[in-house]
């Protein structure tokens, strides 16, 4: 499959303190990866940079191959979308103009959205069971029902990498899984996501391969498969145990 992003000897750092060094890797076309690490650790900050949001303080990223500082943003939001947190502006507008925003990276100066637009729109609404909030503010949806919104807005996007800092947040356990099958679901038709998670368990059940970010510089990648609980003892300094329910492996502290 395609390489879609990829990085070469990437350090993310902060001052006085380096929290990712010299990492090498490539998300191809088709893959999940999830980044898992404690807080502080630099999952937000690798995705960020990845993004092009924030510069490297060395290495470099590359979006379909080429060096992603040196392209247009316009360019970027075709090719790339990014989740944050939190959200980056204050909510405005209904939920349907919100979700809408996500196609502007393809319609250009002049464009008006048309008939095809609105279908993403509805279509992207159905699959966060959003569409009969559709003419409601923003601002009057609660922090889940927000977040899915976003996450609807992304979709319509249509990037072929899409990039999601702890999509999980605010949302119920039934949305967790909805939200994270439908990106499982979009990489199985070509595309490449990156997910930030706080729970080992959705990884091992989601991701083809995980990162594991110790804030000291390591990054060890590691496919989902061969995932031990001695890699998440040494993570979340803690002992955890193994065991299958439902025909998923599931991890806890012990």
């Amino acid at each position: 499959m395609s390489v879609l992003l990829e990085c070469n000897a990437l350090r993310v750092a902060v001052p006085g303190r380096v929290l990712i060094e010299h990492l090498d890797c490539a998300i191809r076309a088709g893959e999940f990866l999830a980044l898992l690490g404690g807080n502080g650790t630099g999952k937000s900050l690798l995705l960020r940079t990845l993004a092009g949001l924030r510069a490297p303080a060395a290495g470099q990223v590359k979006l379909a191959g080429a060096n992603i500082e040196t392209l247009a943003r316009r360019d970027v939001a075709r090719q790339l979308g990014f989740l944050p947190q939190d959200p980056e502006a204050p909510p405005q507008g209904n939920v349907r103009e919100t979700v809408l925003l996500g196609r502007f990276a393809h319609l250009g100066f002049w464009r008006s959205p048309g008939a095809a637009d609105d279908a993403l729109v509805a279509r992207a609404l159905d699959e966060v069971g959003l569409s009969a909030l559709a003419p409601r503010e923003l601002g009057s949806l609660s922090g889940g029902e927000q977040r899915r919104a976003a996450i609807a807005r992304l979709r319509v996007q249509s990037p072929s990498v899409y990039l999601l800092d702890e999509p999980t947040n605010h949302l119920d356990p039934a949305q967790q899984i909805s939200v994270l099958q439908g990106m499982r679901d979009l990489t199985r038709g070509g595309a490449a996501a990156i997910v930030s998670l706080h729970e080992p368990n959705l990884a091992l059940r989601f991701a083809d391969r995980v990162a594991l970010l110790s804030g000291e510089g390591d990054v060890s990648l590691v496919d989902t498969a061969h995932l031990e609980t001695g890699h998440l003892g040494r993570l979340y300094g803690l002992s955890y145990v193994e065991s299958r329910l439902a025909g998923y492996r599931v991890v806890a502290p012990a």
